[in-house]
């Protein structure tokens, strides 16, 4: 099943309380291309060593070294993004993959927020074959080199290409980007991809 995901990472609205990795979907549209109609979300991924997960991102060309949030999924089957208050703070979808198994591990931040530029405010400037190093709960590194970026409008957000299984372990970076339109909100997104 699909489930068709454009992050914001730039909503200026209200999240849940601080410090709980968790929105309110604000900044996730869903469904066919309108951001209105809702698709299932997909199967319950199987079990994941704990120890696999990602912690923490550094990205040294654009000065990113961050801690990373657990984002899974709302009640209403959205992807949860980081509260504007936890703007400096990326997070990793647990739905995907986990960085360095085989498979589309995500990773999304605002770029901005009420409270200013966010911790994905200069992801625009990275270029290809810049490196990503993702560090997992055992300490071990696992370096990315960005093979390609592109930005999206929302309503035409390349759900498969983003969430979609890949045959190596490869990483996206999910950002906002572009102009506002009329309620303040940016309309389109900015995909990073990369590969181990």
């Amino acid at each position: 099943m699909a489930l068709a995901l454009a992050v914001t990472g730039c909503s200026t609205e209200a999240g849940s309380k601080p410090g709980t990795g968790t929105g309110t979907g604000t900044g996730i549209a869903t469904g066919s291309g309108t951001g209105a109609a809702k698709e299932p979300a997909p199967p319950a991924p199987p079990a994941k060593d704990a120890a696999a997960d990602p912690v923490h991102v550094s990205i040294p060309a654009i000065k990113v070294s961050s801690e990373l949030l657990r984002l899974g999924l709302n009640s209403d089957r959205t992807v949860e993004v980081p509260t504007p208050e936890q703007g400096m703070t990326a997070g990793w979808y647990t739905g995907g993959a986990a960085p360095g198994e085989k498979g589309a591990a995500v990773i999304i931040g605002h770029n901005d927020t009420k409270y200013g530029p966010a911790v994905f405010k200069n992801l625009k400037k990275l270029g290809k074959g810049a490196k990503v190093t993702v560090r997992d709960a055992r300490g071990k590194n696992l370096t990315f080199t960005v093979t390609a970026t592109e930005t999206v409008r929302k309503t035409a957000f390349p759900t498969q290409r983003v969430y979609g299984p890949t045959d190596t372990p490869e990483l996206r970076l999910v950002t906002c980007d572009g102009e506002f339109d009329a309620a303040g909100h940016p309309v389109d997104n900015l995909i990073v991809y990369a590969k181990l």
